[in-house]
């Protein structure tokens, strides 16, 4: 297949897939359910790690969670203080990720929030202009996280287990897909952060949309780790140089779809 044919395939999958239509059944649905951009940056990097499992029981999970935090996960996560809020979130378990990662992700990331004033300005603070793609922005806040739990009695080894990064070798899907959301115009996605350029997203990769790339030639590693994630992107960002990840609805809807 030619690139002219297969961009046109893969653009109609886009067309047909990333609609509204798209929102209501995906945990993109949580943040879109938020009006205060600052709002849906907060709730939408938490539900984007815990997007995994059965889509119903994770929206179902991440409800629960809102309630937890009173509908305003911003300032809930500005403002908290383990000894004063921690037992709001005791009880809330997500498959492998309980009430005590939950209380150690709400500390790290009121210090991180401290300290940069936005997520958007900590994955911004570690992505330099000559950098390829959000790889090193994604490795620094999660080291940054991770950081933040020093001093405190909470275990960083198991916090690190929800936090992916490139080093490790984890294609990084869920924090890829949350960039996606962030910086990437809608209308599914949001486009409400300004300081990293939708050229520099990586292709939320797992064994799904890996299948799709591979059938379709785009992807030849049989890993899908973080160098597969790297040359899947570099293939996307030859069809659609500005916009890469847009191709991720592509994957996902032929999956789905059952037609590759």
């Amino acid at each position: 297949m030619t690139s002219p044919n297969l961009r046109a395939q893969l653009d109609a999958y886009v067309t047909r897939f990333e609609t509204p239509d798209f929102i209501a059944a995906d945990p993109i649905s949580v943040p879109h359910a938020f009006d205060d951009p600052a709002d849906r940056e907060a709730i939408g990097f938490v539900a984007a790690l815990l997007a995994w499992g059965r889509r119903a029981t994770i929206l179902n999970k991440l409800e629960d969670l809102c309630q937890r935090m009173q509908m305003r996960p911003a300032t809930f996560f500005r403002a908290y203080d383990d000894a004063r809020d921690g037992a709001s979130l005791d009880g809330f378990a997500h498959r492998t990720f309980n009430a005590r990662d939950a209380r150690a992700l709400a500390t790290a990331l009121r210090t991180v929030l401290e300290r940069h004033g936005s997520l958007e300005a900590a994955y911004a603070f570690h992505l330099s202009p000559d950098a390829p793609d959000v790889g090193p922005a994604i490795q620094g806040v999660a080291d940054e996280l991770l950081a933040a739990l020093d001093g405190t009695d909470f275990d960083r080894a198991r916090l690190a287990r929800h936090l992916p990064r490139p080093s490790s070798g984890s294609a990084c899907k869920r924090v890829a897909m949350y960039l996606r959301w962030m910086v990437r115009p809608g209308p599914v996605d949001f486009g409400q952060w300004t300081r990293i350029d939708p050229s520099k997203l990586v292709l939320p990769l797992d064994v799904h949309s890996g299948r799709v790339a591979r059938k379709l030639g785009l992807l030849s590693r049989p890993q899908d780790d973080w160098r597969a994630v790297q040359e899947l992107t570099a293939a996307c960002r030859a069809l659609a140089p500005d916009d890469p990840a847009r191709y991720d609805y592509a994957f996902f809807g032929a999956g789905v779809a059952g037609e590759l």
